[in-house]
């Protein structure tokens, strides 16, 4: 079983960082060189006594900024459970080490600049939810790991990861052509874990849901739509609910991801931007990329379209509809369900038409199930593919419907439920149940759109409420906010950490300042005087009414011209990327 090391000592000189592994013992230690930037293996008795010393959880990797070279290092963790007994770790606290000694080799501009770049790295790190296991490869779904030769169970865990979920990959770059570092780095994905130990008639078992974000094509919720050339697709998280009872185990996958063809919906002070379909592009080679992955990974695809069949939506929904009766596979279904329409009116109970409507396919499909000798009895051989505009909110009421379905079926497989037995009736597993996959959308939402997510009420509860609607409200009002005007420094965070957009040593031409023309500043000071005058007449009438009217429609009538201007101007006022600013607003 690959496995790395667990715990670590930093002990940092003037010229060199020791990582020494502090596992029984273990005499290694990496050796970094902080003017060469040169990593070698060596061992604790080099180590020169003088040498600082702090306890570290483990190491993120490295990464280039205008100042130089850097060192990520997780300085806190904390243990979310055991998955198959296996620990699996939280990443809760960080720390970005420079190689350098100082930073008065920069111009004022370069120093600004790098602290920009730091601040990028650091707004990624404290993004809620990095996870790692140093004996466990939590890139990989159960199936995928039963279906592996033995030269691939002794490959290190960053060798054999499933790059799509590796977030740290970047940072590991030059670990990856030192095989003998390799005990030294563990891959770290990023979305959401639970572990939970449940008991239904008296008999224990472990539940348990894994989310795995991809690293390809990531970002925020308006500036990543659709897909790459690559058939990469935004916001693509991979969840797998695993369960284990006495030593038997079970898994079952879904999928979310942005509608696979060329599309954007860029902010602009709108509070819902209309969706632009791209006319310049083959959509369907993207298209038929994304969906031969996944026939490849998953096997057939059911595919979910969630989103509204009318009004600024209903474009998207008739091209999706339109693009898999082009591509002509079989191995694809395509189902179109109007959650907003069918569910109106807090008619919650409706999804139930959906679940029927699918009920053949999921049972056909199956799940991975192997029996406590590690023999495999089931393989899943198909997936549902859920999305709706975000993919977040309505996508994860259905895929936690989905997986109960399944969950169920798994459990009466297992001998937990008897037959007849419905999770429903287990009011104690079922509370335990939607809060995981409430929790499990609150994580997916604020990694994407910076809020918890939307209808969690329902999740949580298996009702609509009033409370919810009105926190639904208030999540919507944040989500506005921070889509329109502290976006584009998130997705410029994430293409920096990612390596997307390099840093170049002692760069001088990163693209972080971006002069704003004149109506940037010269409209909204307008409005808010303009408006402000229009109030004072109000309070501080005119000696006639007349005099009083003039004044309130002339300051008035200015206030709600320039909020015209602003809003006609509307992509000139919000944040926009700028690391890869032509490629991000094509």
């Amino acid at each position: 079983m690959a496995s790395t090391y667990e715990s670590f000592n930093l002990r940092t000189t003037p010229e060199k960082f020791y990582i020494e592994a502090c596992d029984d013992g273990c005499e290694d230690v990496l050796a970094i060189d902080r003017v060469s930037t040169e990593m070698i293996l060596t061992v604790r008795r080099d180590v020169p006594a003088s040498a600082d010393s702090r306890p570290i959880s483990g190491l993120m990797g490295t990464i280039r900024l205008v100042a130089g070279m850097y060192l990520v290092v997780i300085t806190k963790k904390k243990k979310v459970g055991d998955l198959l007994g296996h620990a699996v770790w939280k990443a809760l606290e960080f720390d970005i080490i420079s190689y350098k000694k100082t930073i008065l080799h920069l111009t004022d501009n370069q120093m600004q600049d790098n602290k920009t770049f730091l601040s990028m790295i650091n707004h990624v790190l404290h993004t809620d939810g990095f996870y790692f296991a140093t004996d466990y490869d939590l890139t990989h779904t159960l199936q995928r790991l039963a279906n592996t030769s033995p030269e691939f169970q002794e490959m290190s865990l960053l060798e054999r990861a499933d790059q799509r979920f590796v977030w740290n990959g970047h940072l590991l770059r030059e670990f990856m052509t030192q095989p003998e570092l390799h005990k030294f780095v563990f891959p770290v994905i990023h979305g959401f874990i639970a572990l939970r130990s449940s008991c239904i008639n008296g008999k224990v078992f472990e539940w348990s849901i894994i989310s795995r974000r991809s690293c390809f094509r990531a970002g925020v919720r308006y500036y990543v739509r659709g897909i790459d050339t690559e058939g990469h697709a935004a916001n693509y998280v991979e969840t797998e609910q695993v369960v284990q009872f006495n030593s038997a185990k079970a898994s079952y996958v879904q999928t979310r991801g942005s509608i696979p063809f060329f599309w954007s919906q860029r902010p602009n002070l709108k509070y819902k931007p209309k969706p632009q379909i791209s006319k310049t592009v083959n959509h369907l080679d993207g298209f038929q990329r994304h969906f031969d992955s996944q026939i490849i990974l998953y096997g057939r695809q059911v595919i979910l379209n969630l989103i509204n069949q009318k009004g600024s939506e209903k474009p998207l929904e008739m091209a999706f509809d339109k693009m898999v009766s082009s591509l002509g596979n079989g191995m694809i279904k395509y189902i179109a369900f109007d959650f907003h329409k069918e569910c109106s009116r807090m008619r919650w109970h409706r999804l139930q038409i959906l679940l029927d409507m699918v009920a053949e396919m999921q049972d056909d499909f199956g799940y991975f199930l192997v029996d406590a000798d590690g023999k495999v009895l089931l393989n899943q051989d198909g997936m549902f593919r859920s999305n709706c505009m975000d993919c977040l909110d309505r996508t994860n009421v259905i895929q936690s419907l989905l997986a109960r379905r399944s969950l169920q079926s798994q459990l009466r497989k297992m001998g937990v439920l008897h037959t007849g037995q419905l999770i429903e009736e287990q009011a104690d597993f079922e509370k335990t149940y939607k809060n995981a996959w409430a929790d499990n959308a609150d994580a997916c939402a604020k990694q994407y759109a910076g809020t918890g997510a939307l209808k969690t009420d329902f999740t949580r509860t298996g009702k609509r409420t009033q409370w919810g609607l009105v926190m639904d409200g208030w999540n919507s009002m944040i989500r506005y906010y921070k889509n329109n005007f502290s976006d584009g420094f998130r997705q410029d965070s994430i293409d920096l950490f990612l390596g997307n957009y390099a840093v170049e040593e002692s760069d001088s031409t990163a693209p972080l300042r971006d002069p704003k023309d004149w109506k940037f500043l010269t409209l909204p000071i307008i409005m808010v005087v303009a408006f402000s005058m229009c109030i004072i007449c109000l309070l501080m009438a005119g000696d006639t009414w007349t005099e009083t009217l003039a004044y309130v429609l002339f300051w008035g009538s200015s206030s709600v011209v320039t909020a015209g201007l602003i809003l006609f101007n509307g992509l000139d006022f919000v944040d926009a990327p700028k690391l890869l600013q032509k490629e991000k607003l094509d």
